[in-house]
């Protein structure tokens, strides 16, 4: 049995390690292929490892047809929750999927507030959690909400070259946060000298943050001093103010859904739908 394999939805999560893939593999060739493949349609939504090593290997395998899916952003939300639960992720890489769900989820609310008014849908029941404040992210990834800033600003600021040493644990999330301040280039550099040097740019990172003029004490040098430290922080102040107008939006889009479903409840108990003075 052919499935289509679309190359986008099996890059959506990040690959099995190779020691990962191999335990697979024994495992299947042990005991045959025991989970169903998710499907949609006749896409390979979840189970493209399986589907590799038993095609390989000539083994049969199960498949089952999910009717949740409605949109290719119903079943980003279905993968990034299926593998937030997998113990071998790391906290970054869950941290990353939650704060994926909430883009898409904000989205979703956002496509949703902007539909007539009138027989636009309610808000369905069981529908993900808005994700709009960082305690409610670091509890769907089970990281700490600290951890979530960081990787917010990792995000936003680090080469790939550095994301994959966070991947690959040769760097920590709060000093990789350190070195995304660099130039990138300067990243790039680091990663590739391995460990010692990323530590070493930790540092000069910290360092350049916490240095103070050398002329502190007189009275000229005072306001120098603080245009220096507004022009460092300048961009960090920036993505602070970006990610709070991200979590406002997301909060007003949840208030706005709620005040309209606690208006078609309250015309529903009048019995005047199509009257009622809101």
């Amino acid at each position: 049995m052919d499935l289509v394999v679309n190359e986008e939805l099996k890059a959506y999560i990040d690959p099995l390690t190779p020691d990962e893939h191999d335990a697979l593999e024994r495992s299947i060739l042990a005991e045959g292929c025991r989970d169903a493949l998710v499907l949609w349609g006749d896409m390979l939504v979840d189970g493209h490892n399986r589907y590799g090593i038993c095609r390989q290997h000539g083994l049969p395998f199960q498949t089952v047809q999910s009717t949740r899916f409605q949109s290719m952003e119903d079943v980003h939300l279905w993968m990034i929750d299926q593998h937030l639960g997998r113990r071998s992720l790391s906290d970054y890489q869950r941290g990353v999927l939650a704060l994926r769900k909430r883009e898409i989820v904000a989205g979703q609310r956002a496509r949703r507030l902007a539909e007539p008014a009138e027989g636009a849908p309610s808000t369905p029941a069981g529908q993900a959690p808005t994700l709009d404040t960082r305690e409610a992210l670091a509890k769907a990834a089970r990281i700490s909400s600290n951890q979530v800033v960081l990787i917010e600003k990792i995000r936003k600021q680090a080469a790939p070259e550095l994301v994959e040493a966070i991947k690959a644990g040769t760097i920590s999330i709060n000093a990789a946060a350190a070195v995304s301040s660099l130039p990138a280039a300067e990243q790039v550099a680091a990663a590739a000298a391995g460990k010692d040097e990323l530590k070493q740019a930790a540092k000069r990172a910290r360092d350049s943050r916490r240095r103070a003029p050398a002329d502190e004490g007189t009275a000229e040098a005072q306001p120098q001093a603080q245009s220096q430290e507004a022009s460092t922080n300048s961009a960090d102040t920036v993505d602070a103010l970006r990610q709070r107008v991200t979590v406002l939006t997301a909060e007003n889009a949840a208030l706005k859904l709620k005040i309209a479903d606690l208006h078609a409840q309250l015309r529903a108990n009048a019995g005047e739908a199509d009257t009622a003075p809101f």
